[in-house]
């Protein structure tokens, strides 16, 4: 089992994400606070009892995220109208990116935290290339601000990122990719952490909010905070879960 107190962290995490989701479906705050009571039910029974269901868990995120979510974009669906789907759909977003901080966090806890930085890389990217270059809008209504120029800023940058990583750290000894394998995995990664982005702001944009919650004074709320994690740590997770077996 992997360590307790990761899980345990990771699981609080994941159940106040799930409380901020029942925000974005409108719903109460007993619906909310069980929602959430419920993730780390979830969270904690995969732990003890399902650890083999977790490749097939993260398999569907990657899934998800590759095959809907680009038609969910396509045809602005909402969470309103279908509670179920929308508590279906939030364990579908948060419990994979449980699933896969464990999983990382389980190998090595600097992979976990090179996969996370790679987000920053590339948000960060993003926003300097988007500032300097950007003309094309990306997703207009969704997100005014991004530009097909900050996607390719942040290609660019998790691209130098990955290769001094991967050349100059230990890690490299854990992800034994050949570099045509590498590039299109990190192009990947950044692509899907550009959509979870989207995804979320999206999600808001629908329930007329500008942040998740206020539980992190003026940085808005977890959601806010991991949305282009809860795309990309399942792909890595599941890329390192092929690599090693």
């Amino acid at each position: 089992m992997p360590p307790l107190a990761a899980v345990l962290t990771f699981a609080a995490i994941a159940a106040l994400a799930a409380w901020e989701w029942g925000g974005l479906m409108r719903q109460d705050q007993p619906a909310r606070v069980m929602y959430a009571f419920v993730l780390m039910l979830f969270c904690w029974q995969l732990t003890v009892a399902a650890q083999p269901l977790v490749p097939v868990l993260l398999g569907v995120s990657v899934a998800f995220w590759i095959l809907v979510v680009p038609l969910w974009f396509r045809f602005k669906w909402t969470l309103a109208g279908n509670d179920f789907f929308g508590y279906l759909l939030g364990a579908l977003v948060i419990l994979p990116t449980w699933a896969a901080m464990v999983a990382l966090h389980a190998v090595d806890t600097w992979l976990m935290l090179a996969a996370m930085a790679l987000v920053w890389v590339a948000d960060i990217s993003a926003y300097f290339a988007g500032r300097a270059f950007g003309k094309h809008k990306l997703a207009p209504s969704i997100s005014p601000g991004k530009t097909w120029e900050g996607v390719a800023g942040a290609v660019v940058g998790v691209l130098i990122y990955g290769g001094i990583v991967l050349s100059f750290s230990p890690l490299k000894d854990k992800l034994p990719l050949s570099l045509p394998l590498l590039v299109l995995m990190l192009v990947l990664l950044t692509a899907v952490s550009v959509m979870g982005d989207l995804f979320e702001s999206l999600l808001k944009r629908q329930a007329g909010i500008k942040d998740s919650s206020n539980l992190l004074p003026g940085h808005g709320g977890v959601l806010d905070r991991i949305d282009a994690l809860t795309s990309t740590l399942p792909l890595a997770a599941l890329i390192l879960h092929w690599v090693r077996s």
